[in-house]
């Protein structure tokens, strides 16, 4: 085995005060509104917010991939809400 460089030990201590996951507050599915993108590959619910500075405010998100009401959302921000489903013409 070769020796250990000091430069490496304190690479090595900087990398692991980093922080893997960005803080995220947990949300509730109140409402399942529609489906939405190209393809319907996009649920559009209605949120309550749970927790952090936010805490019981509905929001308008889009959600990729199975979710039903009651499931828990983890969000990383709170402040924006997508664009509400427009009937198109037919």
């Amino acid at each position: 085995m070769a020796p250990k460089n000091k430069k490496d030990d304190k690479k090595k201590d900087k990398g692991q005060s980093k922080s893997l996951f960005s803080n995220a507050v947990p949300a509730r599915v109140e409402e399942v509104v529609g489906r939405t993108g190209t393809r319907g590959e996009v649920i559009q619910v209605r949120c309550k917010v749970l927790d952090g500075r936010d805490a019981n405010k509905v929001l308008t998100r889009n959600v990729r991939g199975p979710i039903r009401v009651k499931d828990v959302l983890m969000l990383r921000e709170t402040e924006i809400e997508a664009r509400k489903l427009t009937r198109g013409k037919r």
